[in-house]
C-alpha cells in the first residue's frame, strides 16, 4: 500500500533524541525546546515562538491569550479540520462558520465581511492543504473592524503569501507538528507572535499559569500545554530539512501534473490551485472529481485502495457535524468536500510511484 503520507526521519533526528535522553532533560525543560522555538520563529520571519503539546492547544492558547471567551464570536472557515472550530468552543466563544473561495478553497474574504457582528473578536484564516489565504483583504477587514487575526497554519509550513511566509501575517499564528505535517515532532505545535506581551502571557498560560520567578504561585488559571524536550529534539533536526521537504512537495506537484495530464485535459479531475500571489507547499495533493463523471470521490478512493493506493477524502464542512449543525449552509465548502480527495503526498514518494498512481487514476476515471 502506498500511504497517504509518512514522516521522513533519519539519523539526525535519532542523534538529537538520544542526546536529549542522555542529558536527562526529557520533559518540558531543555535546550532543544528553546532552540526549536527560536529557529522556527526565525524561519517564519517572526520574533518569538511558544512551543506547545499540539496544534489544537496552540489555537486554544492563542484565543485565551487574546482575551477571547464567553459572549464573543470568532470567524472560522467551514472547510477546515474540526480542531479550528473546537478550539473556539474550548475558549467559551462561538465559532461563526463562513464559506470558502471557489478559486483557492480557503476562507472567502467577502464571506467574512457579511459574518461580522458586534460580538466578533477575531478571524481564524486557515491556510488549507498547503495553500495560503488571501491575507491582504483579511487584514484590511480586521483593521477596519478592530479584530484579531489568528493564522491556522497547521498544514502550511513554508508556504508564502506575496513573498512572506505564512505565520508572519497575524497577531498570533498557530502550527501543528503532527506526524503527517511537513515537519513533525510526533505530536506538538507552536504559537508565533511579534508581540512580546502576548508571548509572555502565552508562556504563563502554557505552564499552569505559574508566575515567573515565584515557584508554585499561580495568579491565573492556566494549562499544561507544554512540549517535551524529546519532541523539540526531533523538531530541531526536522527544521534543518524543511527547505528540502518543501522543494520535494512542490516537485511532487509537478510529477502529479504530468502523471495526471490526461484526466486534467479531459476535465475528469481538477488540479489543486496555486494563485499568482501564493507559493503552495501542497501539504496534501488534493484534486476535485468532475460531477459529470457520475462517480463520487468516495468511489475513487475505494477503487484506488483496491490498487494498493491510500487516498483520503477532503474535510467535511464543520456545519455538517452534529454539534455545529445549522440551517445556513456553505455551498462552496460542500462542493469541495463532496468532490475532493487527497492523493499520496509523502516526501518519500518516488517518481515511479507517482506515475503508477497517475495510471491508476486514469483507469479509475475512464
Amino acid at each position: 500500500m502506498i500511504p497517504i503520507c509518512e514522516p521522513s526521519i533519519g539519523e539526525e533526528e535519532l542523534a538529537n533524541v538520544v542526546e536529549a535522553v542522555r542529558s536527562g532533560w526529557v520533559s518540558s525543560k531543555g535546550n532543544f525546546i528553546i532552540e526549536f522555538e527560536e529557529k522556527f520563529a526565525r524561519y517564519c520571519g517572526v520574533s518569538h515562538g511558544v512551543a506547545t503539546a499540539n496544534g489544537t492547544v496552540a489555537l486554544h492558547l492563542a484565543l485565551v491569550a487574546l482575551g477571547i471567551g464567553a459572549g464573543h464570536e470568532v470567524i472560522v472557515p467551514s472547510l477546515t479540520f474540526i480542531a479550528t472550530a473546537n478550539a473556539v468552543r474550548y475558549a467559551g466563544a462561538k465559532p461563526v462558520l463562513v464559506d470558502s473561495h471557489p478559486d483557492y478553497w480557503c476562507l472567502d474574504p467577502a464571506a467574512i465581511e457579511r459574518a461580522i457582528t458586534p460580538k466578533t473578536k477575531a478571524i481564524i484564516p486557515v491556510h488549507l492543504y498547503g495553500h495560503p489565504c488571501d491575507m491582504e483583504p483579511i487584514a484590511d477587514i480586521a483593521k477596519r473592524h478592530h479584530l484579531y487575526i489568528i493564522e491556522d497554519a497547521a498544514e502550511s509550513h513554508g508556504a508564502e503569501y506575496k513573498g512572506r511566509k505564512v505565520g508572519s501575517l497575524s497577531d498570533i499564528a498557530c502550527f501543528s507538528f503532527y506526524g503527517n505535517k511537513i515537519i513533525t515532532t510526533g505530536e506538538g505545535g507552536m504559537c508565533l507572535s511579534d508581540d512580546e506581551g502576548l508571548v509572555q502571557r502565552m508562556r504563563v498560560l502554557r505552564d499552569h499559569g505559574a508566575t515567573p520567578g515565584k515557584p508554585f504561585w499561580h495568579d491565573v488559571v492556566g494549562f499544561n500545554y507544554r512540549m517535551t524536550n524529546l519532541q523539540a529534539a526531533l523538531g530541531v533536526a526536522q527544521l534543518q530539512k524543511i527547505d528540502t521537504f518543501v522543494e520535494k512537495k512542490r516537485l511532487l506537484a509537478t510529477w502529479y501534473g504530468n502523471a495526471l495530464k490526461g484526466p486534467f485535459d479531459r476535465g475528469a479531475i481538477q488540479p489543486p490551485p496555486e494563485m499568482p500571489w501564493a507559493k503552495s507547499v501542497y501539504w496534501m495533493y488534493t484534486v476535485l472529481v468532475a460531477g459529470s463523471l457520475g462517480i463520487g470521490s468516495g468511489d475513487v478512493i475505494s477503487r484506488l485502495r483496491d490498487r494498493g493506493i491510500e487516498a483520503r477524502p477532503v474535510f467535511y464542512p464543520v456545519e455538517a457535524m452534529p454539534m455545529y449543525r445549522r440551517p445556513k449552509r456553505s455551498p462552496v465548502a460542500e462542493d469541495l468536500s463532496q468532490r475532493g480527495l487527497s492523493l499520496p503526498s509523502s516526501v518519500n514518494l518516488t517518481a515511479e510511484q507517482v506515475r503508477y498512481i497517475g495510471e491508476a487514476m486514469g483507469t479509475v476515471l475512464a
